[in-house]
């Protein structure tokens, strides 16, 4: 536990920051997960409109610092390069 008023607030900070990262990373991830199922499952036009939403949320967290840039451009180029490679099929 902190003793000095500073540190208490760190504190205090530190765990709404965690929450609200939190919740936004569990956004991308469902995101991501709904996206490679349509893929995989062959869904490709409805794969195509979630990977719009999803590349706008992981755009997002790497704006506000919740993941890195280069995460994101990873996560994006994986995403696609799955479902290029389902719509070749």
């Amino acid at each position: 536990m902190p003793n000095k008023q500073s540190a208490m607030k760190e504190l205090r900070k530190t765990k709404k920051r965690t929450v609200h990262n939190s919740r936004i990373k569990v956004n991308v991830k469902a995101l991501m997960s709904k996206s490679r199922a349509l893929a995989l499952k062959g869904d490709v036009e409805a794969a195509k409109k979630d990977v719009v939403a999803f590349q706008k949320a992981v755009d997002k967290a790497a704006k506000e610092h919740v993941i890195s840039k280069n995460a994101a451009s990873r996560r994006k180029s994986r995403l696609m390069k799955l479902i290029n490679k389902s719509t070749a099929k």
